[in-house]
């Protein structure tokens, strides 16, 4: 592990959580926009979750992918890390992109292609997380598991609503 010191230990850390739930704020805000009159309206499987879920475990989410990110940081050299952090900030991107197509753009279809890319691209994160320090792989697996979670419900919803 590279000898850093305390203070940039946590600063980074502070800048990891400000930028996975800086990502998940402004989601929300898209979310927001169509959740009342859009979503509500939508036909669901019998396997959504209330709607007041989703806020809570995408929050603890955000703050695993977080931390995951600032241990893979703190592992190892620049050199090291420079591949997990780089896909770990495109996943990041896609994620948002989701909910931008999904939400904002409401292509229900769309979004299924957009989501399958994240679930793989949250994969191969996970394995490059788990290959510099195994904790840090380890606590993106909520977030593996809840995107494929979301993938099937991604493809009820655009089943059971197939012109959006």
């Amino acid at each position: 592990m590279p000898a850093r010191s305390r203070v940039a230990d946590l600063a980074a850390l502070v800048l990891f959580l400000a930028l996975c739930l800086g990502i998940g704020a402004l989601g929300g805000m898209v979310r927001v926009a169509s959740m009342d009159a859009w979503y509500a309206g939508l036909a669901k499987p019998w396997f959504h979750p209330p709607d007041e879920v989703f806020a809570p475990v995408w929050t603890v989410l955000y703050l695993l992918m977080a931390v995951a990110a600032w241990r893979v940081w703190r592992a190892a050299d620049r050199d090291t890390t420079r591949g997990p952090l780089t896909l770990f900030a495109l996943q990041l991107a896609l994620n948002l992109g989701w909910t931008v197509v999904f939400f904002g753009l409401q292509k229900i279809g769309s979004a299924v292609a957009t989501i399958v890319v994240l679930d793989v691209a949250i994969l191969v994160t996970t394995l490059a997380f788990w290959a510099v320090d195994r904790l840090a792989g380890l606590l993106m697996a909520p977030y593996l598991a809840w995107a494929a979670f979301a993938t099937l419900l991604n493809v009820a919803l655009w089943r059971l609503n197939p012109t959006m």
